[in-house]
């Protein structure tokens, strides 16, 4: 029996099986921590306890995985009736991302009209120009330069700020109330409290003027099918406009930078990469599987009856938690699991999740990585990073990994 496995056998005066505080180790770089590697062959449900809320049931396999985000015996919407397991002082308010059905369904139509893949192809031209755009800049001021702030935030933002019509020269009032939704040790509960105010109020000042004075975007679009069909609250669509200017954002910026660091470190791929562009969608997908975005969990689901998983007994009313990066490393699932493949096929990671709350932006995320990717190196086809690897800082007290900066020459 493995070391693991006496560590929590079940205690002879509770009978209870004790929890193992979580996350076992602080993230560093796009690592993962070995130890989910040998959870998925020994405990691959496993009682855990994280710093804040109740304790819940940590999930690590691709299979199970699958079960807790696509089975409706597990609710998400139910989290707001306990004390939520979590990595964040305070429970995040996730819009259509905390409801079940019926309400899910009735945001989710509502968006499902903008995200389908015609639209998006639509959108292309403009991201091309975007992208172009700040390479010009990036030049113009010469190397070296920082991707980060240079490249992938500003590219990332200003896609998604059109794409809602929210007027991008107001990014540095927003974007640091957008930390309050990710942070977990950087910010004060009263911080996270009165950032995720602000940013409640910016949008819902936005939707009076959108209802108002229309425009050719989302949140214009979102207020009119609200106010002529699908009948949401003020407070419904204040948050699912939040939800998504923090996800267009932070999310696609970090999987761009992250994806960048992944690229400059295996530069065999980067230069077959370069050399046949037909790899491109491939690689994105690969990315998406390779890089840990989230540094541990993502938000818990109840069960709403007992279920079985990979022969641990999760009884109804008690939670589990999500590790999707060791979902996506899963040996059973991905052959060498732990290498980086640019040609790996197939490819069923869950990097954009699955079930129901499987990112409805995802043809949007994938146009913009494989844009953003191919202009830069067709542009400046030396590009690498300046600094050694160990030399990168990593944002610290957030649950999405990224860098801070990531300077480079070509």
């Amino acid at each position: 029996m493995s070391e693991i496995i006496n560590e929590y056998l079940d205690d002879a005066t509770t009978g209870k099986r004790p929890a193992r505080a979580y996350p076992f180790s602080e993230a560093v770089a796009l690592d993962l921590d070995p130890l989910y590697q040998k959870l998925r062959a020994e405990e691959p449900v496993l009682r855990v306890s994280c710093p804040y809320g109740e304790d819940a049931w940590l999930v690590t396999t691709h299979a199970d995985m699958k079960t807790i985000l696509g089975d409706p015996r597990f609710s998400r919407a139910l989290a707001a009736e306990h004390d939520e397991s979590r990595l964040t002082p305070l429970p995040i308010n996730t819009s259509i991302l905390g409801m079940d059905s019926p309400d899910h369904p009735r945001l989710r139509r509502l968006l499902s009209k903008v995200f389908t893949m015609r639209r998006v192809e639509l959108l292309r031209p403009r991201i091309e120009q975007e992208a172009h755009r700040l390479i010009d800049e990036l030049v113009a001021a010469g190397a070296p330069g920082d991707l980060m702030e240079g490249f992938a935030v500003p590219f990332a933002g200003t896609v998604v700020c059109d794409l809602l019509g929210v007027p991008f020269e107001d990014r540095e009032q927003f974007r640091g109330w957008l930390d309050a939704f990710s942070a977990t040790t950087v910010m004060s509960e009263q911080e996270i409290e009165d950032d995720t105010q602000r940013l409640y109020d910016y949008i819902g000042k936005l939707m009076v003027r959108r209802r108002e004075e229309p425009q050719d975007d989302l949140i214009s679009a979102m207020v009119k099918a609200s106010d002529e069909e699908d009948k949401l609250s003020e407070k419904e669509l204040v948050e699912l406009a939040s939800v998504l200017l923090i996800a267009g954002h932070e999310t696609v910026s970090s999987q761009l930078i992250d994806s960048l660091h992944v690229l400059f470190t295996h530069r065999d791929q980067l230069e077959q990469l370069k050399r046949d562009p037909e790899l491109l969608p491939g690689a994105v997908e690969e990315l998406m599987r390779y890089v840990p975005l989230i540094s541990h969990v993502t938000f818990a689901r109840y069960a709403t009856v007992d279920v079985e998983l990979s022969g641990t007994l999760v009884r109804a009313g008690e939670s589990v938690l999500p590790a999707i990066p060791s979902a996506n490393r899963d040996e059973s699932v991905f052959e060498n699991a732990e290498q980086f493949d640019l040609k790996r096929t197939p490819n069923p990671h869950l990097g954009f999740g699955y079930g129901i709350h499987r990112c409805l932006g995802a043809p949007l995320a994938r146009l913009e990585l494989q844009v953003a990717l191919e202009t830069l190196f067709t542009r400046l086809p030396e590009l690498h990073c300046a600094v050694a690897v160990e030399e990168l800082e990593w944002k610290d007290g957030m649950q999405v990994r990224s860098l801070l900066e990531l300077p480079v020459n070509w």
